[in-house]
């Protein structure tokens, strides 16, 4: 199986390489319109560069990783689908609506298969959660709390004719999949958001107190902020809270780690020895290209999370309750 890159501004893409790589897949190319910057990813992963996508896309590859910019996912896995590539696509699926709708409608008309990068379902924490749910344990689901607190990334991701937000379209789309997936076929109907610029001198938003109601009468909250100093001993959180009628669970993706104390850094840091959910979704994306298969995050489920997104955009500049209409 051959793979093609199409953009590598998302430092995500080194752990889908890594998980690619273990798996036999041949990296086939990078195409990405900074030199310097593809040029690298290039060396890195022993492959070649190109800053023109469609030669990529022209060649004998099965499959393409969007790891854009989020203002050039919609262009990439559009042409890549109309080439007959099946697309793996980083989160936020698009950074508009319409852009989300064209990837999904686009892969459904050429039949290729899509998937939206939301690794947090591959994490064996978030999966035994999800049977305890299923099994019934925790009762009737009455309400969730979420958080999805990092460090502020900078770069591209703060210049929002690049990203398309901020903190809130960045981490709100992770914990909102987590959401949905733990309760199969619930929508959000209403969204009400404060969103703020608060722990850095940045143009984008990068904090938000979120709250949801869904069509089954559960509600929830969510903070998706880049509160997380540089001092702080890893890069982030991503934690989700089930409140049921006949229990309580809780899990925090992030805390298999050792403590590690550095003279050289004068910082303690958290390292993870634990589940690499990045690379369960590569594999599962993999299969699904192997197999025929469906895959195990569609388009439809990065839609709909950008869709609460900017949901909580429009809320905040409303100072006012959203109802998503579908």
């Amino acid at each position: 199986m051959k793979v093609g890159l199409l953009g590598v501004a998302h430092m995500h893409v080194y752990a889908y390489v890594n998980g690619l790589r273990r798996l036999g897949v041949e990296i086939a190319g990078v195409a990405d319109p900074e030199e310097a910057r593809g040029r690298q990813a290039a060396h890195d992963f022993g492959t070649g560069w190109e800053r023109d996508y469609e030669k990529l896309l022209a060649s004998d590859i099965d499959a393409v990783v969007v790891c854009s910019e989020n203002a050039l996912h919609r262009e990439m896995a559009v042409a890549a689908a109309e080439a007959g590539k099946h697309v793996l696509c980083e989160k936020p699926l698009a950074d508009s609506l319409e852009g989300a709708e064209a990837i999904v409608a686009a892969a459904r008309k050429h039949g290729v298969r899509l998937m939206t990068a939301f690794p947090c379902r591959f994490h064996p924490a978030a999966a035994a959660m999800k049977r305890e749910v299923e099994s019934g344990a925790l009762g009737r689901i009455r309400a969730l709390q979420g958080t999805n607190r990092g460090t502020m990334p900078g770069g591209w991701f703060v210049d929002k004719a690049k990203s398309g937000g901020g903190a809130v379209i960045d981490h709100t789309v992770h914990v909102v999949d987590l959401m949905r997936w733990i309760m199969p076929g619930a929508e959000i109907v209403e969204v009400y958001a404060e969103i703020a610029t608060r722990f850095h001198a940045i143009e984008a938003d990068d904090c938000g107190a979120l709250a949801f109601a869904f069509d089954n009468g559960v509600i929830a909250s969510l903070d998706p902020s880049w509160s997380r100093t540089k001092s702080f001993p890893t890069w982030g959180d991503v934690t989700l809270e089930i409140v049921g009628s006949a229990g309580v669970s809780k899990v925090d993706l992030f805390k298999q780690n050792i403590v590690v104390h550095k003279d050289a850094t004068m910082k303690t840091s958290w390292a993870n020895w634990g589940s690499d959910m990045d690379a369960g979704l590569v594999a599962s994306f993999v299969d699904s290209v192997r197999t025929g298969s469906p895959v195990a995050v569609t388009g439809e489920d990065g839609l709909e999370a950008v869709r609460v997104a900017l949901a909580a955009y429009e809320s905040a500049a409303r100072r006012q309750p959203v109802k998503i209409a579908r």
